[in-house]
C-alpha cells in the first residue's frame, strides 16, 4: 500500500522569496536526481501564509526510508538544506495511507 509523506515548512516571515530563489536554483536540481517520488509541490496562499507544502507518494515504508537516506547523503542536497534551515520556523511531516474509496495521485 503506498504511503504518502505531507511535509510543511513554516517560512520566517519575508524569507519565502529567498527560499523560492533557494528551492530553484539549488534544491531542485539536486532532489530532482534522485528517484521520482514527488506529487507536487505548493505554496500556502490563504490561511497557509509562509508555508512551503511539499507532497510525496512512496510504495512502503522501506522505499520511504530508501529514498530519504539517498537524499540525505547527497553532497549538494545537504549543501542546500544548509542554507534552507536558518530560513525556517517550523517543519511539520505527516504520514498518510489512501483510503479504500475515491481517486488517489
Amino acid at each position: 500500500m503506498a504511503i504518502y509523506e505531507l511535509r510543511t515548512y513554516t517560512a520566517q516571515v519575508g524569507k519565502m522569496p529567498t527560499i523560492i530563489d533557494l528551492y530553484k536554483n539549488e534544491g531542485w536540481p539536486a532532489i530532482s536526481k534522485h528517484p521520482p517520488k514527488l506529487v507536487g509541490y505548493f505554496i500556502g496562499d490563504v490561511g497557509a501564509l509562509h508555508q512551503l507544502i511539499h507532497l510525496w507518494k512512496f510504495d512502503d515504508d522501506a522505499d520511504r526510508r530508501a529514498f530519504w537516506a539517498g537524499v540525505f547523503a547527497d553532497e549538494q542536497f545537504m549543501k542546500f538544506a544548509a542554507q534552507l534551515r536558518p530560513l525556517l520556523v517550523s517543519q511539520e511531516n505527516k504520514l498518510m495511507l489512501e483510503s479504500p474509496w475515491g481517486p488517489h495521485p
